[in-house]
């Protein structure tokens, strides 16, 4: 993976210390070289940070066509590019270099905006067409990889992530709106944190020219219509074609100039990738695990029985709230955003433990959740949205062993409590039923009213955010006549998976210290095949990924095979009020810098930190995500200078 950065003037001449100050701002992520092309009327330029992977010696970016009318650079990498390069040569294309990365700027030469259909990979990158006076920048199918553009100054700034964008001149705002969506859970593909920088959504294109900005999406989910989904193929049918199509995209993200470790929890995915890698290495793989100081979110035993099974070096990665309370600014600062929960942290040291064993590149479990149906607030829509004949006493008996058994998720937000919100009737009016997790977003937002400026609050006082959102949706095309279960998915695909999961826990900390995430889960063609399974053979009762779980059944332990979802998640900071990450949160939240942030009023935060003593553990692992969310405000504020 890359940093890249491009500007694009209509006027002014570009200058090449604008350029390089963007480029400086991403060298985490291209620790390995850095360079950059400026057209000959400097009204276009293209910069490169690179981490080398691919053709370590000669894959230099930008790279150019053999005439220079086509100037590329990416941040990513492209699936089974040899293929690609052998038929390019057979169509008369000169290859420059032998990384993965050129394929897509001849691709682009012989098919135009069509060449993201035969790239298949973790990706974004910018193509720079002199013959068209033409700006094309792109990314993939599910957002792994960030691509954030802005216009100023008669400017377009594009680059891989808000930090660069602001080094090069755009002014450092919060957007009030956004901030509002994130707190009711619900951010748009396009938006930010910052008011003017927007997200070339996932599955998306932009193209720029002197006429204007256009964005275009060329790939979505397109989950089978319930009346059409009926399928001649048994569940061992499904099975086997689950196994064999995750084991070819494991096999392919195992292709690389240097070392590819795994990332390993105690769950059922990171296990599957892991043991399922292991069989195509001649060598012993490197696995790395986190272990937490608090039994609940300890999953190093079942780690190490994973590693053991599959012949693979465990390191093991302690973490402790004084680890947390030392580096939650510099991971907050790296990820752009705010978060729930000091994961993010510990994701981040682990990336960094990865890093210092020699790693460049992982495999990690994500992505599988998302597309299986792996989160307790899906087993929840598949309870009360789809029955089957069930009666609803026994509805009622699993939904309350759901939450007893999920008391983690509970406490997180995850699931849905019996709370109304008259904010949620646009979402029944169009879907006629309303996601669990969408319900829990409104419950935690209704619960923290209070805590709000009323300067804050009376900026949108009948702002209704989820109609905002459901109007970017293309409900008749992708969600009517549905299962429930898949419009929910889908629905989370569109906020949560993108804006917090893979920039959050993925990107944003594995590129703080130059390490690419490769994700098996999200392939394009296992997600193809996953969304036309029945979403019986995704839950079944109240087993999660239950094809997932009998396709990965000769790669796992049977602790694993039997074990339930638990989310990956750091003990929350209210677990030990003396603690160095409760610290933190209290002299903060009690300092002159959350005073001076537009959106809370401090007297009620300082009350809520007063009574948190009081509190049942419950009650306290509950607060602790709005503790976090306004911790990590702070740090923006701070971090970025907002305004």
């Amino acid at each position: 993976m890359c940093g890249i950065v491009a500007l694009l003037s209509k006027q002014e001449p570009i200058s090449e210390s604008s350029l390089r100050r963007g480029m400086d701002y991403l060298k985490h992520r291209g620790p390995d070289g850095q360079k950059f092309w400026i057209s000959p009327d400097r009204r276009v330029a293209l910069g490169h940070t690179r981490l080398s992977i691919i053709d370590i010696k000669g894959g230099d970016q930008p790279i150019a066509n053999q005439d220079e009318t086509l100037h590329l650079i990416a941040n990513g990498e492209f699936y089974d590019f040899e293929r690609i390069q052998r038929d390019l040569k057979r169509w008369g294309y000169q290859l420059k270099t032998n990384s993965d990365n050129e394929i897509a700027l001849h691709l682009y030469n012989q098919f135009g905006t069509q060449c993201l259909h035969h790239l298949r990979g973790e990706f974004a990158f910018i193509i720079w067409d002199e013959r068209n006076e033409l700006l094309f920048a792109a990314r993939d199918r599910f957002g792994i990889k960030p691509l954030y553009y802005s216009t100023y100054g008669d400017n377009l700034y594009l680059a891989s992530e808000i930090k660069a964008l602001l080094a090069v001149g755009v002014p450092a705002y919060w957007d009030h709106e956004s901030f509002l969506q994130t707190e009711c859970n619900i951010l748009l593909p396009d938006r930010t944190m910052f008011a003017n920088v927007h997200q070339v959504p996932p599955g998306h294109f932009l193209l720029a020219s002197r006429s204007g900005i256009q964005m275009h999406r060329y790939w979505d989910f397109d989950y089978p219509v319930v009346n059409d989904s009926l399928s001649q193929y048994t569940a061992e049918d499904y099975i086997e074609k689950l196994r064999y199509s995750l084991d070819e995209a494991i096999q392919l993200r195992l292709r690389a100039d240097v070392s590819v470790g795994c990332y390993l929890s105690g769950g059922l995915d990171s296990s599957a990738v892991l043991g399922m890698a292991a069989t195509h290495s001649s060598e012993p793989l490197t696995a790395f695990t986190l272990a937490f100081d608090h039994e609940a979110y300890n999953e190093e035993a079942i780690a190490h029985e994973t590693a053991a099974l599959t012949g693979a070096n465990l390191q093991i990665i302690p973490i402790r709230q004084s680890d947390l309370a030392e580096h939650f600014t510099d991971a907050i600062w790296h990820c752009e955003m705010l978060c729930i929960n000091a994961n993010t942290t510990a994701k981040y040291l682990l990336s960094r433990a990865a890093r210092d064993a020699g790693y460049k590149v992982v495999l990690t479990g994500e992505g599988s959740d998302e597309i299986f149906g792996g989160y307790a607030h899906f087993r929840q829509d598949m309870l009360l949205h789809n029955q089957q004949g069930q009666d609803k006493q026994t509805v009622q008996l699993l939904l309350e062993e759901l939450k007893l058994k999920n008391q983690v998720s509970s406490a997180s937000f995850l699931l849905a409590e019996d709370i109304s919100s008259q904010a949620l009737n646009s979402v029944h009016n169009l879907l006629e039923f309303i996601p669990a997790w969408m319900q829990a977003g409104a419950e935690g937002h209704l619960k923290s009213l209070s805590f709000y400026s009323p300067e804050f609050i009376a900026q949108f006082p009948q702002r209704d955010v989820y109609r905002i959102f459901l109007n970017q949706i293309d409900i008749q095309g992708q969600l009517k006549g549905r299962e429930p279960v898949h419009q929910s998915l889908y629905l989370w695909s569109k906020t949560i998976l993108s804006n917090y999961l893979l920039r959050m826990l993925g990107d944003g900390v594995e590129m703080a210290h130059s390490i690419e995430g490769r994700l098996p889960f999200l392939d394009h063609k296992v997600v193809e095949l996953v969304c036309n399974i029945p979403i019986a053979l995704k839950i079944r009762g109240l087993t999660e990924k239950y094809v997932l779980r009998e396709a990965a059944k000769p790669f796992i332990t049977n602790t694993i095979y039997n074990r339930q979802k638990h989310p990956f998640l750091a003990p929350p900071s209210t677990f030990k009020p003396n603690g160095a990450l409760q610290q933190l949160v209290q002299d903060t939240l009690r300092s002159s810098v959350m005073s001076c942030l537009p959106f809370y009023n401090q007297a009620a935060i300082i009350q809520l930190l007063d009574e948190l003593p009081t509190m049942s553990e419950n009650q306290r692992a509950s607060i602790d995500s709005v503790l976090m969310k306004i911790l990590s405000a702070c740090i923006l504020q701070e971090r970025f200078g907002l305004t």
